[in-house]
């Protein structure tokens, strides 16, 4: 069939349609548009198409080759302007003709709409991983998308055209149809073994039921979809346990009192080493402050704003050292039911202090070198290295030199350890801090048992700085908190009774009397040795030793290691 050259006269809304539709037929070349108002609809579609437009329709039906004129203004006096101008072979429509050939080309476009809405909506139901079923009100199944045969096994030729009344009479797309309600919670699908959840909902038009949809999951999706959201809720877990574990240093070097010269050069040296990466190592005996000491490394250095991860070594099982150190993956031992992040990543970018080191067995003190030679680490069942920007402090109350001689710990480590070595002098070296020190706990404790005590009396004062303080200064925090406690309502001074019923009790404990002076290694070996013969060797009775001899309980069993008892 030839083309049709069409001119149409008139642009307003009815000439705008007649133009828009024409325009998308294949057969239908419009040679242009004429409307005494330049700005009507059609003028403006013609002119952004660039399809010839006038404001005089005599110019454009005398144009050459036209074979039909679409009048659309409706205008008598143009319909005859336009039979007495055009050339004898072009062929007339007038306004009522072409109002019907306007109602007939809308539906076309209609029915394009609707095909093409039919498209977009097939090619949606066959994306979607549910499985979709339909059927009219007689149950004859319409459609199923790939879903629906994936899901059931069921082929897409076997199941449209049969009756869902008889294949699957007790499923929610024939419920759904019987009812005319949606239902839900359905858990077969006739004709298929398959375990499935599935919704179903009446299709209503208009008021009118035409059948129904159904959609449905099976099970294992479901199941599946459950196991991701509990791998998410697990990480969230972790990410809030490792929020809880990371903590930035609490104290500064202006917060360690002591105006002793071995406290100033052991402050100075921390300064300078504050100011590098280098690793540091921090001696002192148990109850010196080598933690503070650590907390005012991190807090002086460029890390302070990054995580302080503090690990106790003694205190940590050796099964579980491992574990603590570099983390592990779910399922990499008994027990390990998810991923935990070890000590190393939750100080990434900060400083990881490594308090009693001197207790790490060796097995993990190669595993420690490789992570400071390397800078990366494995956690326990992963295979992923993992890079590492740790600072690492250490301390110990141990003689690492003495231990690396006897075979007790690795040389290697111990140099890459012992870059900057910081000594914290024991209190009964530095006996000139502890009126700093007694006044510094008593107002302290005064705040936080609700009492006004002013210090000392001078009789209480020279019985504690007689005594020789074996455990440090966690022991004077331990007894004048104590002898706080004692005082009772009203009293502003601690007496010598009160630090006497305290500190006394210590002495005989390690049977020690102040006119002998003995070695000070030979009088805590007495006095752990009287504690467990008095309290016991289980666990219980170490607890109470400890407890009475005013140490941790981690540093009662380093002790008792190193005495061997």
């Amino acid at each position: 069939m030839a083309d049709f050259n069409v001119a149409i006269v008139g642009a307003g809304s009815g000439g705008a349609t007649l133009y828009r539709i024409l325009k998308t037929m294949d057969k239908i070349n419009i040679m242009g548009i004429a409307d005494k108002n330049l700005h009507a609809p059609g003028m403006l579609l013609a002119k952004k198409d660039g399809v010839f437009n006038t404001t005089d329709f005599v110019e454009l039906i005398r144009k050459p080759g036209i074979d039909v004129i679409i009048e659309a203004t409706g205008q008598n006096e143009v319909q005859s302007r336009i039979h007495h101008v055009k050339h004898g072979d072009t062929a007339v429509m007038e306004a009522q003709a072409a109002d019907l050939m306007m109602l007939i080309l809308e539906e076309k476009e209609k029915l394009l709409e609707i095909k093409k809405i039919k498209g977009e909506l097939s090619a949606i139901l066959n994306s979607v991983q549910e499985a979709i079923e339909v059927a009219d009100m007689n149950g004859l199944i319409k459609y199923v998308n790939p879903a629906f045969s994936r899901v059931t096994g069921i082929p897409e030729e076997t199941r449209i055209g049969q009756n869902i009344f008889e294949v699957s009479p007790d499923g929610a797309l024939a419920q759904a149809i019987l009812t005319q309600k949606p239902v839900t919670g359905q858990r077969k699908v006739g004709g298929s073994d398959s375990e499935v959840v599935s919704n179903a909902c009446p299709i209503a038009i208009d008021g009118s039921i035409y059948g129904a949809v159904v959609s449905f999951q099976p099970i294992t999706d479901i199941m599946k979809l459950m196991d991701e959201l509990k791998d998410s809720c697990n990480m969230i877990r972790n990410l809030q346990n490792r929020l809880g574990q990371v903590s930035g240093s609490k104290y500064s070097f202006d917060d360690l009192a002591g105006r002793s010269q071995g406290m100033i050069e052991a402050k100075l040296m921390g300064r300078k080493a504050a100011l590098t990466d280098s690793t540091v190592i921090i001696y002192g005996e148990s109850g010196t402050g080598k933690e503070l000491f650590a907390h005012a490394l991190h807090k002086a250095s460029n890390r302070s704003g990054a995580p302080f991860i503090k690990v106790n070594c003694a205190a940590i099982p050796e099964t579980l050292l491992e574990s603590e150190f570099f983390g592990h993956e779910k399922g990499a031992f008994t027990g390990a039911t998810k991923t935990k992040l070890g000590k190393f990543e939750l100080a990434q970018g900060g400083s990881i202090f490594l308090d009693e080191i001197g207790d790490m067995n060796l097995s993990l003190q190669s595993k420690l070198l490789r992570v400071l030679q390397e800078k990366e680490i494995e956690r326990i069942g992963g295979s992923v290295t993992i890079k590492t920007d740790v600072r690492v402090i250490s301390a110990t109350n141990r003689n690492l030199k003495e231990m690396v001689k006897k075979g007790d710990f690795r040389q290697d480590l111990f140099y890459r350890l012992n870059v900057v070595e910081l000594h914290i002098p024991p209190l009964r070296e530095r006996k000139e801090d502890l009126k700093l020190l007694i006044d510094y706990f008593i107002s302290r404790f005064s705040r936080k048992l609700g009492k006004k005590v002013k210090g000392v009396s001078q009789k209480a004062y020279e019985r504690l700085y007689a005594y020789h303080w074996p455990g440090n200064i966690r022991e004077l925090e331990n007894v004048l908190e104590s002898a706080i406690i004692k005082m009772d309502n009203g009293e502003e001074v601690i007496t010598h009774l009160h630090i006497g019923q305290l500190a006394g009790r210590v002495l005989e404990t390690g049977s020690w009397c102040p006119g002998e002076i003995v070695p000070i290694e030979e009088m805590e070996k007495k006095m752990i040795k009287r504690a467990l013969d008095e309290f016991g060797g289980s666990l219980e009775g170490k607890k109470q030793a400890a407890s009475t001899l005013r140490i941790s309980l981690a540093t009662l069993y380093n002790k008792m290691k190193k005495f061997g008892y």
